[in-house]
């Protein structure tokens, strides 16, 4: 099976999961989309609103601020694959719970697997506590950090680069507006 028909049977099952009560309330899940053989991979925290209605991640107001630092990275939205910590929108946005994370978590990681990005850019706090545990993105954001992990029989080392979540960009664009736009420049720079 190719990389494109692993990522929808992917896809199918999330769409069919109830590992977690977020099913009952979803309108759609939210798999993810983008090119199966991405270099980069983006991963944010959880569908919105406009996301449970689409059933694509970042088309509301965020996925237009993402558009835009996208366009700033010099990176084409349908060349890279963006998809969240979990794919089924939590009542009212709140942050996902943990239980909420953990029955995703194995959702993720096929996809990160199959994908096999050569970065992925960690969006927020939710995302960075998933992929890297860590909780301070304040020290982190604009870093590259690099983990390695037992996979599948041997050792996988994967780049991570971190920034905030397009939403903070909209909701405090003079405090991280600013930030995320940076960190997008150097994402540009960067040799993939």
């Amino acid at each position: 099976m190719d990389k494109k028909d692993s990522l929808f049977s992917l896809a199918e099952g999330i769409r069919k999961c109830v590992a977690c009560p977020l099913w009952k309330g979803r309108t759609l899940a939210v798999p993810g989309d983008g090119d199966a053989k991405a270099k980069i991979m983006l991963v944010g925290e959880a569908p919105g609103a406009e996301e449970d209605r689409q059933g694509s991640p970042f088309v509301g107001r965020a996925g237009k601020f993402l558009d835009k630092m996208l366009a700033i990275a010099d990176l084409d939205r349908e060349k890279v694959f963006i998809t969240n910590v979990i794919k089924c929108r939590p009542p009212e946005n709140r942050d996902p719970k943990k239980e909420e994370v953990t029955a995703c978590k194995k959702w993720l990681e096929k996809q990160i697997a199959v994908i096999d990005p050569k970065l992925i850019v960690v969006l927020g706090r939710i995302a960075l506590k998933r992929l890297l545990d860590k909780d301070k993105i304040g020290e982190l954001r604009g870093k590259t950090v690099e983990k390695k992990y037992f996979s599948d029989g041997k050792f996988v080392s994967r780049k991570y680069f971190i920034t905030y979540h397009p939403s903070a960009g909209l909701r405090s664009p003079e405090k991280f507006g600013g930030a995320i736009k940076k960190d997008f420049l150097k994402l540009k720079k960067m040799k993939l």
